[in-house]
């Protein structure tokens, strides 16, 4: 098999990435935007060792779970994978994936239990908009810094089509620059907007290459015509760093307070441009209550390790004998008391450590744990981490909260080698109509941990 050649196939599998998946000749042809069941002509565009990619040239035979595209730039822009298929296909796919993936890496042989889900549409309460050098707003092409303009994202609330258009006729009416990764120079970076879904209340960023910005009165102002009372801070976030990395730790409050608060599972949540929140707030809830249905956290000192601004911990705090949260970045630590005080949580304690000298001041203090949760970055945990986890706190329960599974199961691997079995673990759908998809599992303290002791 060559670059060029074209052929026909079937689509039997799919990626977790969303691919579809055919064979020929014996060799795995990766298609992207097509669905199991679907026969189509394929057009090879890259050839590796043991499999090729491949585009559809045409769709000879549709699938059954194919459904009309609703986005006119699906397939250019890098978000959605899935917006060709039925979401039930969707989230059979992605229960799949999970049971398949724990299988296969972490020996978990028991299935998961049903997907949880929610809207597959207009879900996100956050977006961060690259900015082109004619003004243009909208999202990076697949594997590319190439900007697709998008007058509306279906994952998106409305408004922050608004807000886009209002910054496009800003910079063009005051010939504001945009910033140009190679050479460094230009402005404006990226458009960043929150919105607390149970509030309504809307933040707007602008991510600067500079330290000030001329004529701002006037985009505020149309802000809040347009927004009106939902519209609550304005913010500069500073960024003057030759990175791609999006938001810098400086922010410039113009209008408002510089934050937006958002309810989460009954709790108030201060969000400001640098707070790690959901972007899918109702999933978020559902989430965190199949965690604390996990953990039984009544009467109980429960760990919250990768805690952030505290929001786990925080949604069951009131039931639990005392939460203790442990996180390393010291604005997320703040972020956390602040949010424990706003909603007048005594029983909580934030601990700025990593969790092996979080675990010395605990053991120093007399403090034994009764469960942990962790909701770690999609590389999952350090081996030692692990380890500090199943011998220095050895809580009867763990619940791992996990973006990526195949973390997930590499880590529930070696925390059953250290005395941990999986009982139950749940797909959740926090990013409908994307590769991506959540899952919590949950472990238990075993005879074997018992008899290491």
């Amino acid at each position: 098999m060559k670059k060029n050649d074209e052929f026909i196939m079937d689509i039997t599998d799919v990626t977790a990435e969303g691919n579809g998946v055919g064979r020929y000749d014996g060799i795995a042809v990766f298609v992207p935007n097509t669905a199991v069941g679907d026969k189509v002509k394929v057009h090879i565009v890259k050839v590796k060792k043991n499999f090729c990619f491949g585009k559809a040239v045409e769709i000879i035979e549709l699938s059954k779970d194919r459904v009309e595209e609703d986005c006119p730039v699906f397939t250019k822009c890098g978000g959605c994978v899935y917006r060709h298929i039925s979401y039930d296909c969707e989230l059979k796919l992605k229960q799949k994936r999970v049971e398949e993936t724990m299988r296969r890496i972490g020996g978990i042989n028991i299935l998961a239990s049903p997907i949880l889900s929610g809207d597959d549409k207009r879900y996100r309460n956050k977006a961060q908009y690259p900015i082109d050098d004619g003004g243009e707003v909208g999202f990076f092409a697949v594997h590319s810094h190439r900007i697709i303009p998008v007058k509306d994202c279906l994952l998106q609330p409305k408004e922050f089509s608004v807000v886009a258009d209002a910054l496009r006729e800003y910079m063009q009416r005051f010939s504001i620059s945009t910033y140009n990764e190679e050479s460094g120079k230009g402005i404006v970076r990226h458009l960043y907007i929150r919105k607390a879904t149970a509030t309504n209340e809307i933040m707007v960023a602008l991510v600067i290459n500079a330290t000030k910005l001329n004529n701002t009165d006037y985009l505020i102002n149309c802000l809040k015509e347009i927004l009106g009372k939902n519209f609550k801070t304005f913010v500069l976030n500073i960024n003057t760093e030759k990175t791609n990395v999006i938001l810098g730790k400086e922010n410039i409050v113009l209008y408002g307070d510089g934050y937006i608060t958002d309810i989460l599972r009954d709790n108030k949540i201060r969000i400001n441009p640098l707070s790690f929140y959901q972007v899918n707030r109702n999933m978020a809830e559902i989430l965190y209550k199949k965690a604390e249905e996990y953990l039984e956290p009544d009467n109980k000192n429960i760990l919250d390790l990768y805690c952030g601004a505290g929001t786990i911990g925080l949604s069951f705090a009131k039931k639990a004998k005392s939460i203790i949260g442990v996180e390393i970045i010291p604005e997320a630590i703040e972020d956390a008391k602040f949010n424990a005080k706003l909603n007048g949580i005594e029983n909580a304690r934030f601990i700025c450590a990593d969790a092996s000298n979080a675990a010395k001041i605990l053991r120093d203090e007399g403090i034994t744990v009764d469960g942990v949760v962790l909701d770690p970055p999609r590389k999952g945990c350090e081996a030692e981490l692990l380890s500090v986890i199943a011998y220095d706190f050895a809580p009867e329960k763990i619940v791992y909260v996990s973006c990526d599974v195949a973390t997930l199961a590499r880590d529930v691997k070696i925390l059953e080698e250290k005395g941990y079995k999986v009982a139950e673990y749940t797909p959740v759908d926090l990013f409908p109509r994307t590769s991506h998809v959540e899952t919590v599992a949950l472990l238990i303290k075993g005879e074997s941990y018992a008899k290491q002791r």
